[in-house]
């Protein structure tokens, strides 16, 4: 009997580019001339995976926002990982706003991307386990006819393929 192949599909974010660009990006704000004495800062909290976001105005950050975004694509993160919050009110006339940084995939997701490949007819089974799936079948080349359909479709989160044996 021949064994089963698979793969896990994973939505994982690299902290340290993300902490690499948020540096840049506070290194770009403090040279520019329209953000000189301004209260806008940038704070990563690792352990809880969320960036807060405060600045002077409404405009100034989201002008922060867009650099942000840019250092995040040069540094190969995707922006469908960041989860924006609402902007509120801080101390100060200052606002903030809150952006989660997505790790794993969420069991609402998951089902949504299992009921996918069944629906698509594949010989491969996918099964959840915790925060990512499995796909297993066969033929490497089910796995891999898999792995193409999952790139075409947008499930509103970064999606990686790894363990693929």
């Amino acid at each position: 009997m021949a064994d089963l192949n698979s793969f896990d599909v994973v939505s994982q974010v690299d902290m340290q580019e993300v902490k690499n660009a948020v540096e840049q990006t506070m290194k770009e704000i403090r040279q520019r001339f329209d953000f000189k004495n301004s209260k806008t800062d940038l704070t990563l909290k690792e352990k809880e995976r969320e960036l807060s976001v405060l600045s002077d105005d409404e405009y100034k950050l989201k002008a922060v926002l867009e650099i942000l975004k840019a250092k995040c694509v040069k540094r190969n993160v995707s922006l469908k990982a960041l989860t924006y919050g609402k902007l509120e009110e801080a101390l100060g006339g200052t606002v903030r706003q809150v952006i989660a940084i997505q790790s794993g995939i969420p069991d609402e997701k998951a089902k949504v991307i299992a009921k996918e490949i069944r629906d698509a007819k594949f010989k491969a089974q996918a099964q959840i386990q915790g925060d990512q799936l499995r796909v297993q079948s066969r033929s490497r080349d089910e796995l891999q006819a898999v792995i193409a359909f999952l790139r075409q479709k947008d499930f509103g989160i970064d999606l990686q393929f790894v363990n693929y044996r």
